[in-house]
């Protein structure tokens, strides 16, 4: 999962000067001169064990028409200073391998979520492990059942999969001592070379670096994707192809409600709530607004508001798509913002609606209020069953204990990210460009719920066209139904794992027979 964008973007950190994460020497120490006033030495800060070594487990589960049989593998990956060695940060890999597989034929899939500050758990007990958290047709509650039952949609039947935590997400920590240290790996920059050396290791570790591998990234995670697929080749490892979900490819088109291309980016998920598309296909169903979205409405936005004309005309197709009220739409110059078409749809039966899925409502805490403080009706109910579920299975299942929580979505890394400095906001096109553009068989699927509202799919479309046709030619845009987190959904959860298989198979074909 994820992305947090209740944090605002506004707060952009200026980037660190990393100088290399795991290059860089430490610098020394300078004793203070003889005639300085002596203070008090401060405590070192202690240095917390080292996690617990590697848990490998056999399982069999039975599986719709099948049983499978693996093991699981479970602990840290260490990263430290390649000069001086020292400690830097664990970061806790939990993998599944499908027992009897030629290991240098078989696929590697990593998967990892996003936030920042999420754990792999959305992913890995959502839609793609061997076991699930059962959210089917049910609406989610932090007190629901935390019990993990075999998933028929699981991917290890095609490739062995690898669920990432990076630092300060999962049971993954940093272990170097001081705030610069934890800095380190709580930024754009930071956070993708420490994920790439540690892929590298464990590839290493376990002898595949011969596999096919692919990168699925969810939200954050799937603007990580691109960059981790460019960082891995820097480390002497080539990536096949990613999946991203629910990702942000720019979050300059995310950015404010003065910027066209972030309300037309999201009136077709407007629309698809308003009129409750749930068929395989909801675009089928949102034809006439993606045209709007991306033409007459731009035009309407770029021309301003000062033409009363363009404001009703603009106003009223608004409210029509939308469902909001007429008035409202007119008040805000059809400029639909999240928290008012979150507060204003269902305010009058004192419901809110979900950022990461508009198909939602849950009770509002402060319904008299304009603007209020809250948790989110999916998110915030989510969460809580699945980190409880993945704490009781890592140590019970995979037998492996640690004294320390897992973190399902650290609110500190997520508030102290560093989003690097300059005007430019974070983007990952350009490395998606790079990728395409260097592996002439690097495949791309983006995969998106019509009801999310924080990710919306036409914001990736609108970008993925602007690539060139010998590039946008291998990326591929699925919509399904469903929010953020379309997976909790059976059907968007088999398609999303029929685009896995599809991802997957179009490698092994690419082999000569004689090899496969």
């Amino acid at each position: 999962m994820i992305c947090d964008f209740r944090s605002p973007l506004a707060a952009l950190a200026l980037t660190l000067a990393l100088g290399g994460a795991f290059s860089a020497a430490a610098q020394p120490n300078h004793a203070p001169k003889a005639e300085a006033p002596k203070t008090a030495a401060a405590a070192p800060e202690p240095r917390a064990p080292d996690l617990p070594k590697d848990s490998t487990v056999n399982h069999m589960i039975e599986l719709p028409g099948r049983m499978l049989s693996f093991r699981s593998v479970v602990g840290p990956v260490r990263l430290v200073d390649a000069r001086t060695g020292a400690a830097q940060a664990e970061v806790v890999m939990t993998a599944f391998l499908l027992d009897g597989a030629e290991a240098a034929k078989r696929p590697v899939i990593f998967a990892l979520n996003g936030g920042p500050g999420a754990g792999s758990a959305w992913l890995h007990l959502g839609a793609m492990g061997p076991w699930r958290v059962d959210f089917d047709g049910k609406a989610p509650r932090p007190a629901t059942p935390a019990l993990a039952i075999p998933n028929a949609e699981t991917w290890l039947d095609f490739a062995d999969l690898v669920f990432v935590d990076p630092p300060g997400t999962g049971f993954s920590r940093v272990t170097a001592q001081g705030d610069d240290a934890r800095k380190r790996f709580y930024g754009v920059a930071g956070d993708i070379e420490g994920l790439a050396v540690a892929m590298r290791k464990w590839l290493a570790a376990n002898n595949r670096l011969t596999s096919p591998k692919f990168i699925v990234g969810e939200s954050y995670g799937g603007f990580r994707g691109p960059k981790l697929a460019r960082a891995l080749a820097r480390e002497g490892v080539g990536v096949d192809g990613l999946m991203l979900v629910s990702p942000v490819l720019d979050f300059a088109w995310f950015d404010g409600a003065h910027n066209p291309l972030a309300l037309a980016g999201r009136l077709p998920s407007y629309a698809a709530v308003a009129r409750k598309l749930d068929g395989a296909d909801p675009r089928a169903g949102l034809a006439d607004v993606e045209a709007y979205a991306a033409q007459d409405y731009l035009v309407d936005l770029i021309r301003g508001g000062r033409d009363e004309q363009t404001l009703a005309r603009m106003s009223g197709r608004v409210a029509q798509f939308t469902g909001l009220d007429a008035g409202l739409a007119r008040r805000l110059g059809g400029r639909i913002d999240l928290e008012s078409f979150s507060r204003e749809r269902a305010r009058a039966e004192g419901r809110v609606t979900s950022y990461y899925d508009g198909d939602v409502a849950g009770l509002d805490p402060d319904p008299f209020a304009a603007t209020s403080e809250r948790g989110d009706p999916v998110l915030d109910t989510m969460k809580t069953p699945l980190a409880s579920a993945m704490a009781h299975m890592t140590a019970n299942l995979f037998n492996w204990r640690t004294e320390g929580r897992y973190e399902i979505l650290n609110e500190s890394v997520n508030r102290g990210w560093d989003w690097g400095g300059g005007r430019r906001r974070p983007e990952a096109m350009t490395d998606l460009r790079e990728a395409l553009a260097l592996d002439p068989d690097f495949t791309v699927s983006v995969l998106h719920g019509a009801s999310d509202l924080v990710t919306p799919y036409f914001a990736s479309k609108m970008l993925l066209d602007q690539l060139p046709a010998t590039l946008g030619g291998r990326t591929r845009l699925v919509v399904t139904p469903g929010g953020h987190m379309f997976y909790t959904r059976a059907a968007s959860r088999r398609a999303m794992r029929e685009e896995g298989l599809a991802l997957v198979s179009r490698r092994i074909a690419r082999e000569p027979a004689a090899k496969r």
